[in-house]
């Protein structure tokens, strides 16, 4: 039934091993109606090991045991030998001392170069109990591991004041607020002799005593002396009340035997322990809760990143000579100057046709559509300046005007000619042919007539 059970016994040589608190005992499936064991999370399983080779040897330093103060402001110095106290900065845990001042909750120690004062206490007896703990708030139960004194304030008085004759209890965990289950049940005993030994012993009442713990108004029994994982919890406030009892089931009336604490439950809560038992956090984050030497690896991966993508966005800025094509539009408008050039020159056959005065007639036989057509500015269509080739078509009108007998002869020249600008119509095609004719009909004519 009992596998492994250690105790820390008054009076006893043999040094007792922390097997209870990391070793791999099954969990029961049901304690009670809501309330059921589990085993420990995966990870506080793999952090075990790295705490087993400890024995922590817990010493207070001051008050000295039976002292008498003449203050109610008290200071408590403390030793530990054999474990290394300290708190993790990033995590905000890690082995510590839990010191409880008569049935007060307990108050975490994590550095030991500070004095823990207690301020304005109640005149008389009191009791300061010290142990070891783990990060996870498991209780080292080696011999040495647990220290305890009597002090007084003023005087002495019968408070406060444990049987050291009896079997004491120490209620540790739960307490405070939790994020997730499963919830750490713990405590420590003194006085509580092996059942081993208390077995050759009958008359020993004590032999087969029991711990009875009640979790909102349901009981259950606990026969041995270890951690327990406990869910069912419901959310909000849970009231939890632990008992030292005989082993006829009786309550054995001490100082410190019987203690209720409530805690509250917040499913949503973020806390680190609650990370922990959640799984949120990995085996190698949470080494440094464990080693105080020990430097995590995942940080160093996190720059490597940074320093690769900070030279990846330098080389986009390249970009910036995309405007270069712009001065590349400018040279399209220079051709469009030199074709301007090109219709002056179309303008010289025109004044030869007004040279001639003398030949009335001449201008009757020669057919004007010849010199009207005027494809010479057929080039200058596509830069559309054909209306103004067609005002010196004009000119010949104006010797119309002097011609006062040969109105008749105007009459049967078609002046329509000139006026339809068929000139642009047919202009790709005639381009190359008029200037080829226009010297060719000058010359015939004017001798003829003279």
């Amino acid at each position: 039934m009992i596998t492994v059970i250690i105790f820390n016994l008054t009076g006893c040589a043999q040094k007792a091993v922390s097997q209870e608190v990391f070793g791999k005992l099954p969990a029961r499936p049901e304690i009670s109606g809501q309330i059921s064991e589990v085993a420990p999370p995966l990870v506080i399983q793999e952090l075990r090991p790295s705490l087993e080779a400890y024995e922590p040897q817990v010493n207070i330093v001051t008050p000295q045991p039976g002292e008498i103060l003449q203050d109610n402001n008290v200071e408590v110095r403390l030793q530990v030998k054999d474990l290394p106290i300290f708190k993790n900065s990033q995590l905000n845990l890690g082995p510590h001392l839990q010191v409880i001042l008569d049935n007060q909750p307990y108050v975490d120690v994590y550095d030991l170069n500070q004095p823990l004062t207690f301020s304005d206490l109640v005149p008389g007896t009191h009791t300061l109990r010290v142990f070891a703990s783990s990060p996870w708030y498991e209780s080292f139960k080696n011999v040495g591991a647990y220290a305890q004194i009597e002090f007084h304030v003023f005087t002495k008085t019968e408070d406060n004041k444990p049987d050291p004759s009896l079997p004491l209890l120490t209620y540790s965990r739960p307490q405070g607020s939790y994020g997730a289950e499963p919830i750490l049940l713990d405590f420590y005993l003194t006085n509580a002799p092996l059942p081993a030994l208390a077995k050759n012993n009958l008359e020993d009442s004590m032999a087969d005593w029991r711990i009875r713990c009640t979790i909102n108004g349901e009981s259950f029994v606990i026969d041995r002396w270890q951690s327990v994982y406990l869910k069912g919890f419901k959310p909000g406030k849970n009231w939890i009340k632990l008992e030292f009892l005989d082993g006829q089931g009786n309550p054995v009336i001490n100082a410190f035997n019987s203690t209720t604490r409530t805690i509250t439950y917040d499913p949503d809560s973020k806390d680190t322990l609650a990370q922990i038992f959640r799984g949120e956090l990995s085996i190698e984050q949470l080494r440094g809760i464990v080693d105080p030497t020990y430097t995590a690896k995942i940080p160093q991966p996190e720059p490597t990143p940074t320093v690769t993508s900070t030279p990846a966005p330098k080389p986009t800025p390249i970009k910036s000579p995309v405007p270069i094509p712009s001065p590349e539009e400018t040279p399209t408008t220079v051709p469009e100057k030199e074709s301007t050039p090109q219709e002056t020159p179309v303008v010289v056959p025109q004044e030869k046709s007004t040279s001639e005065e003398p030949g009335e007639s001449q201008l009757k036989n020669q057919p004007i559509e010849q010199v009207n057509p005027e494809i010479a500015p057929q080039p200058s269509p596509e830069i559309n300046p054909s209306t103004p080739q067609e005002t010196p078509a004009v000119v010949p009108q104006e010797e119309s005007t002097s011609e006062e007998p040969g109105e008749s002869q105007l009459q049967n020249q078609p002046i329509e000619q000139i006026n339809p600008g068929i000139a642009p119509q047919p202009s790709p095609e005639i381009k190359p042919s008029i200037p080829q004719e226009t010297p060719a009909v000058v010359p015939q004519e004017s001798t003829s007539e003279h």
